[in-house]
């Protein structure tokens, strides 16, 4: 069965050279071609390989050797397209359903490092201050170049309990280690508290296959200790790497009612989905607010999107991460593991992609005071910045760096500048929480 990253099902993937393209809109001869280009890199892989097999200063293990020549193809489309050997096909589904002993990150690679995408709260890399955009440069002293993403994310998984150090490197000082001492991950993926007189606030740090369930049961709880209508909400979506497509579905389903959530386009012109919230809400009328920063990504967009373009909450805080495409895990059949691979782009219900661009939020607060300088430093760390990203089919788009206009003041004492902005608006009356539905 296939399993989609932010995906359900998008129809077949298909193989063969001339996939899409109908039998006139290519000449046979042009066809033929091609096909003989493919022949010929192919023959051009066995040499290699044989080559390296014979010559090679040492005997190489040739299944490991296409593993590598496989995922080094996929990641060349793009950032989020990969192999899966067995192994971590095997832990790609303990991590979307279960648990697992490791440090709590979300990851991605960047020119050959390891980018942290967003520590997950209350794990051994939160706690010991990992952060959006640091790289991890070696595991146990060992340098990751060289090594793709799954095997070193296979690395820094372990038996809970046992120790690894990690070299960063952090943009304005010098590289550092930390060590840490693995633990079961079993995130709790939506947290809530009162944070004011009457106002909810939601936590959801990814998006699993418990995250909707565990999202019900917070909005009873609240509503046993609130009442069935708060002044007001706050959906924190803050540093969620994303997760699974109907995950995000199902959680903006609860404060919809009825309606397009999001839809997806793949390259062929029938390759076109919508998804829809059924009738029914929680919370219905009262006023939200989204919280997002740089490091909410991909089904954390498709709700801020989601909820943004329908007009039913306000979005604070700064431009998201950009990921607006959908990724296929598809096994491979014999125990060969499985690709994974990008299958399509989201569009939220006003038809926008937001591949590349982030959801720019409606009340833009930075969570603490910047320069100029600063910009380069934290803002710059987005989608489009990783190698080999999918651009955004519109144009550019991107909301180009500056200092926010909202930042803490100087003599600010609080924990949480941000959500403490988000309960002031929310004080106010909600009125910024009233929104036009944005035009398609």
């Amino acid at each position: 069965m296939r399993a989609m990253l932010t995906g359900a099902a998008i129809g077949v993937v298909m193989g063969g050279l001339a996939v899409g393209v109908s039998a006139g809109a290519w000449p046979e001869a042009k066809r033929q071609d091609s096909r003989m280009a493919t022949y010929q890199q192919l023959d051009l892989f066995t040499e290699v390989l044989a080559r390296a097999k014979a010559d090679y200063v040492e005997d190489i293990n040739e299944v490991e050797a296409i593993e590598a020549a496989i995922d080094g193809m996929l990641s060349s489309l793009d950032p989020h397209s990969s192999f899966l050997s067995p192994a971590d096909f095997e832990a790609m589904q303990v991590t979307t359903s279960g648990e697992y002993g490791g440090l709590g990150i979300e990851v991605t690679m960047d020119e050959g490092f390891i980018k942290v995408v967003t520590p997950m709260d209350d794990t051994p890399a939160s706690r010991a201050g990992i952060e959006p955009g640091d790289l991890i440069s070696a595991i146990n002293g060992k340098p990751i170049i060289g090594l793709n993403m799954t095997d070193a994310v296979r690395d820094m998984r372990g038996l809970a309990g046992t120790d690894l150090t990690v070299t960063i490197l952090r943009r304005g000082v010098e590289p550092f280690e930390v060590l840490l001492t693995r633990e079961v991950i079993k995130p709790k993926s939506v947290n809530w508290r009162e944070v004011a007189d009457g106002i909810a606030y939601f936590r959801i740090t990814t998006f699993n296959e418990r995250t909707t369930e565990l999202l019900e049961e917070a909005a009873d709880e609240a509503r046993a200790e609130i009442g069935s209508r708060p002044q007001g909400i706050v959906i924190d979506l803050r540093n969620n790497g994303g997760g699974l497509l109907d995950q995000a579905i199902t959680v903006t389903d609860l404060f919809l009612s009825g309606g397009e959530v999001v839809s997806t386009i793949g390259r062929r012109a029938g390759d076109i989905a919508r998804y829809n919230a059924r009738s029914g809400e929680v919370f219905r009328n009262v006023p939200i607010i989204v919280l997002v920063n740089n490091g909410s990504a991909s089904a954390s967009e498709i709700v801020a999107g989601a909820l943004q373009d329908r007009g039913r909450a306000t979005v604070l805080g700064v431009t998201s991460f950009g990921k607006g495409s959908v990724q296929t895990v598809i096994p491979l059949g014999g125990d060969r593991g499985a690709i994974r691979l990008t299958t399509a782009r989201y569009y939220t219900p006003s038809g926008r992609s937001i591949q590349a661009t982030g959801i720019e939020p409606d009340v833009e607060v930075a969570q603490r005071r910047m320069s100029e300088e600063d910009l380069a430093l934290v803002l710059r760390y987005s989608e489009a910045d990783l190698p080999n990203a999918l651009g955004n089919e519109n144009g550019d788009g991107r909301v180009r760096p500056h200092v926010p206009d909202d930042m803490p003041p100087e003599d600010y004492t609080g924990d949480d500048y941000q959500l403490d902005m988000a309960v002031e608006l929310l004080q106010r009356g909600g009125v910024l929480a009233s929104r036009e539905p944005r035009a398609g």
